[in-house]
């Protein structure tokens, strides 16, 4: 460019500059990128706390890590669940980057148990109208019963971490122990007017709760704080994989007795029809879900055994004749084993009457059906072999007398026969005794 031109450009420049048509600094401005809109992650969580439910929460805790998500939501129902899922799902909230909110909801659910420290220990707490929390003292999930001693310990054990989460975030550390201790619950409005509180607020919905926690300032765990911006938040709901949901579904009660039964039944009829294949995999199948689902819940083995016993004398039938009395009494067994298979306090996770009754006398009219077909095989006659022919009747194909023995026409073979009576060649003969490849027969 000559000098007559760049001077020419200058003289420009400062005219627009002095006109206003150009700001000074917006020549040398750089691009400004545009703020990221707020995301939260909406989780649900309605079951039993255990492996499955632990995986899909922390799961959803590291996705929304991953995308820098402002908060996470998780509405939460559930009577409670396994102490150690319980602290694998805290461990990973309290060292999660995203700042984490435990909703009960809707009016109606609840949070005991292991829900009620899942609640305490989020860095938002918030319940719905008709919602309540606590009952959270430690039962044992083996069936067995819990000495005084190893009750208090446990109970202690779960009151500490109770009082340390409480503690850390500001709520009301006794109540947290009361909870433990006296298997106290509260309602919404008790756990928020509390001095100070267990909850942070009472909200219908997770769009009622992002309206008014927006510009709320969050403490986390280590202390640090982080203001919310949810007011015009988009929220991204994260469901279960198709995995987690069907063993989910398995790990309730009525399921997996279901399952338990079909499974005995399908090795039963394996056993009873060999190579029938089909029952064998399905059983096979049905048992191992089964037995997955069992080592989540809380099994009472005497309620396994009872039902052990009424198959035992289901089959112990089939030997002895009892006129239908060890029959009753495996039906029985069979009930009341159902009823203590599962041992807990909450109606969640005990068995219903109403499937337990149904697949009890299923079980027991298809064992007696095999019963039946076992017992009519025994009885019928051989039909094949050397067996076969006793009883069958034939032709005489040469004369037959004592002491000198002919030949006979049976099933279409010919078999060496004596008689102990004189008879003709053309004479119809039945069978009385087999003796090697000679038949004894008598004039029919």
């Amino acid at each position: 460019m000559s000098p007559t031109y760049k001077k020419r450009g200058q003289t420009l420049l400062l005219v627009l500059i002095g006109s206003g048509f150009v700001a000074p600094g917006s020549i040398f401005a750089q691009p400004q990128p545009a703020s990221k809109p707020p995301v939260v992650y909406s989780a649900e969580v309605d079951s039993i706390i255990h492996p499955v439910s632990a995986e899909y929460m922390i799961q959803t805790l590291e996705r929304a890590d991953a995308n820098g998500a402002t908060l996470v939501v998780f509405t939460l129902r559930t009577p409670g669940g396994l102490v150690d899922s319980t602290r694998e799902i805290i461990t990973r909230m309290l060292a999660a980057k995203t700042p984490v909110a435990i909703h009960i909801a809707p009016s109606g659910a609840r949070a005991a148990s292991a829900g009620f420290l899942l609640t305490i220990a989020a860095d938002l707490a918030a319940m719905a109208p008709g919602t309540h929390i606590g009952a959270a003292h430690p039962v044992a999930g083996g069936g067995q019963a819990m000495d005084e001693t190893s009750s208090k310990k446990a109970a202690e054990d779960i009151a500490a971490y109770a009082r340390t989460l409480a503690g850390m975030r500001g709520r009301n550390s006794e109540l947290a122990e009361q909870a433990v201790l006296q298997s106290k619950a509260f309602t919404e409005q008790e756990a928020l007017k509390a001095a100070p509180p267990l909850i942070d607020v009472i909200a219908t919905d997770v769009n009622d709760l992002l309206k008014k926690i927006d510009g709320r300032t969050v403490v986390r765990f280590d202390g640090s704080t982080v203001v919310l911006r949810t007011g015009s938040a988009t929220i991204v709901p994260v469901a279960m994989t198709l995995r987690q949901r069907i063993l989910s579904a398995v790990a309730h009660p009525n399921i997996a007795y279901i399952l338990l039964t079909l499974g005995t039944l399908g090795l039963t009829i394996e056993l009873w029809n060999p190579g029938a294949i089909l029952p064998g995999v399905v059983g096979g199948l049905s048992l191992l879900l089964a037995f997955f689902a069992l080592q989540v819940l809380p099994v009472n083995y005497a309620g396994l055994l009872l039902m052990l016993f009424g198959l035992f004398l289901l089959v112990l039938e089939i030997k002895v004749t009892s006129f239908g009395l060890l029959t009753v009494g495996g039906v029985i067994s069979l009930i009341f084993g159902s009823m203590m298979l599962i041992d807990s306090p909450a109606p969640e996770l005990q068995l219903s009457l109403s499937v337990v009754i149904p697949v009890v006398l299923g079980f027991t009219a298809i064992a007696a059906f095999l019963v039946r077909l076992g017992l009519a095989a025994q009885r019928t006659p051989p039909v094949s072999g050397s067996e076969g022919l006793l009883n069958e009747t034939g032709e005489a194909l040469t004369p037959l007398s004592p002491g000198t023995p002919g030949s006979v026409r049976v099933h279409g073979e010919i078999w060496r026969a004596r008689a102990n009576e004189p008879v003709a060649s053309r004479d119809r003969v039945r069978v009385t005794h087999i003796d090697g490849l000679t038949l004894t027969v008598r004039k029919e």
